[in-house]
């Protein structure tokens, strides 16, 4: 095996070739880092995408994927339908780009591939570009009555509504987005370094300057106690003890010690030993 993952063929003579092919069609070929990617008119993409599947020398068959693209600030044409194709007998991939808006439709191409009815509805639902010949051009990923959609630039991150489900409904509500709180601006510092300011409820921390005692400090004089400490001198004096109580060593065994005071107890210690022999 000379490579972990199939080669493709080259590029060499595939914007020739399909300039050949669709004449006019073809608005600008475009051909960037190692991929061709022909800009085509939206009215005969239908026209153009039977060329490309059946022209000797191109024989894309196969549609992998359509996608969309939202380019706000442009003046016409917002959007933009891009259609990945694969020759499978050439083993090479070329990209077709339509330009639309919201209102112009662009032609389906269900009757060359029907796989793209199902792609088709994923952009217009994304980004609400029209396709005339889709038989159940409907909403596929968002949800019944969902207004808007999301993958356009000036759509909210917060969308326009939110859903809950209501125990005095007893069913799924939709209400206006209510954020819990303001979005917050980040200085992105290290955590690690803290901050130069008192963040809000931090005014009631307080960090011991020493462990054990509790020292009310400022953000700008906050110092961990263990950096903040001098590190104390180790004494060259080695220590010594006088006693084996002091380091334990040499602790005399269980039987030792003071008699006790008590004779009974002897006595009895006496009897309970040689008890077996009077009697």
């Amino acid at each position: 095996m000379r490579a972990p993952a199939p080669a493709y063929v080259a590029n060499d003579g595939v914007i020739d070739t399909a300039r050949a092919a669709l004449g006019d069609k073809l608005l600008a070929p475009v051909e960037a880092v190692g991929e061709v990617a022909l800009h085509v008119d939206r009215a005969s993409l239908v026209e153009t995408m039977v060329a490309l599947r059946d022209t000797p020398g191109l024989e894309y068959q196969q549609l992998m994927e359509i996608a969309g693209v939202d380019y706000p600030d442009r003046g016409v044409d917002r959007f933009e339908v891009v259609y990945c194709l694969l020759s499978l007998t050439r083993n090479h991939r070329i990209r077709v780009h339509v330009q639309t808006d919201d209102e112009k439709p662009v032609p389906s191409v269900t009757g060359i591939w029907p796989v793209a009815g199902w792609l088709e509805r994923e952009v217009y639902d994304m980004y609400g570009v029209l396709f005339s010949g889709n038989g159940d051009l409907r909403r596929i990923l968002t949800d019944y009555g969902f207004r808007g959609h999301p993958q356009r630039k000036d759509f909210p991150l917060s969308g326009y509504v939110e859903l809950r489900y209501s125990e005095e409904a007893k069913r799924v509500v939709y209400e206006p987005v209510a954020l819990a709180q303001d979005f917050r601006t980040f200085d992105f510092m290290s955590p690690w370094e803290g901050a130069e300011y008192v963040l809000p409820g931090d005014e009631k921390a307080k960090l011991p300057e020493e462990k054990g005692a509790p020292t009310p400090l400022k953000a700008d004089e906050v110092v961990k106690a263990d950096a903040a400490a001098s590190p104390k001198q180790a004494s060259s004096q080695p220590k010594t003890t006088d006693s084996t109580a002091q380091s334990g060593a040499g602790k005399a065994g269980p039987d030792a010690g003071d008699k006790p005071a008590n004779l009974d107890v002897v006595a009895l210690k006496g009897a309970g030993t040689g008890g077996g022999q009077n009697q």
